[in-house]
């Protein structure tokens, strides 16, 4: 029988959580379950684990019980780790024992899940460095400041490198939970807990959730007003070359400083804000496709439509007729 360790942070916790934790032992209860109705045995014994034999959550609100002391469990074949608090520096002093007790068994085979932010803890082990991970696409700038080594893909729902795990933000630890089962068990324990639990299959991509607020967590200024100049002309077909001669900067160091300071390029910034304000106005407005499009500074319909998608992974129409039930197609 394999063993899967669930843990249960130190405090600098949230209810976010208790459902990563409590939800995901559900997945795997149900996958075991299933798995021995069809005259197998249970694949996984599950344990939650910490450094103390109670959880607290929420100020003291919810506690966890019967918490085995991670210094007890020697060996185990897959660890999932739950989101942290926001505030992720203090969360990441507050649980070090986890973190160092999870890298250490990663050395020594053990596969690593994180759902949403507890890429955090992840991250400040060691075990992200030079690999592509996700997390919450709220906390991206903030965990690409503090994580530089690491490749950030916050539209990715999952991704799945060297043994770990990490997923999106939100209750999409459940479509992480979901890949995992299929991953240990098989493709039909994974259908079969998808419908008890009501959770969706084969999600890929969390980007048409995402909020755009663009990176300024960095000290570029000349690249700040570059942000600035690109968000108050929407409408205008911007020039990268014209821009840069603008601020008295050369192209490629430009483009260079602009993509070291908010990981995007100049273009591929521009196109963000534009979408972003493209997805505001169909939630909010009855303006026609192709209205907005004028608006933000496309004349080609096709060339919005393929920005958009890739974007957002929707088409605009579907993105309005999705969040806009009142407007007029």
């Amino acid at each position: 029988m394999k063993h899967l360790t669930i843990i249960v942070p130190d405090g600098q916790c949230t209810l976010s959580s208790v459902a990563c934790i409590v939800g995901a032992y559900e997945m795997f209860a149900s996958a075991n379950e299933y798995w021995k109705e069809n005259s197998k045995d249970d694949l996984f014994k599950i344990e939650l684990a910490g450094v103390s034999e109670q959880g607290e959550f929420h100020d003291g609100m919810l506690s966890v019980n019967y918490v085995s002391p991670v210094s007890t469990i020697l060996n185990t074949d897959l660890i999932l780790v739950p989101s942290l608090v926001h505030d992720f520096q203090k969360a990441s002093k507050g649980n070090q024992l986890l973190a160092d007790w999870v890298a250490k068994q990663y050395k020594n085979g053990a596969e690593i899940a994180s759902m949403c932010t507890g890429a955090y803890m992840l991250a400040s082990a060691g075990l992200l460095d030079g690999k592509t991970c996700s997390t919450h696409w709220r906390t991206a700038n903030n965990f690409r400041a503090l994580f530089p080594n690491v490749i950030l893909k916050e539209e990715h729902l999952i991704t799945d490198e060297n043994g770990i795990y990490t997923n999106g933000g939100g209750y999409s630890f459940l479509n992480l939970a979901i890949y995992l089962v299929e991953k240990y068990y098989d493709r039909q324990t994974a259908i079969y807990c998808s419908k008890i639990m009501q959770v969706e299959i084969d999600r890929q991509s969390q980007s048409a959730f995402i909020i755009f607020t663009g990176q300024k967590l960095h000290g570029d200024e000349i690249v700040k007003q570059a942000q600035s100049y690109i968000e108050s002309n929407l409408d205008e077909k911007i020039s990268i070359e014209e821009l840069s001669s603008r601020l008295a900067v050369g192209r490629r160091n430009f483009d260079r400083r602009f993509v070291k300071a908010t990981g995007n390029t100049p273009i591929e910034y521009a196109q963000r804000v534009k979408i972003e304000w493209a997805k505001k106005a169909f939630e909010n407005t009855r303006k026609t496709i192709n209205e907005v499009m004028y608006e933000v500074g496309y004349s080609d319909l096709k060339a919005f439509r393929e920005v958009f998608r890739k974007i957002t992974g929707m088409s605009p129409l579907g993105y309005k007729n999705k969040y806009n039930k009142e407007a007029v197609v």
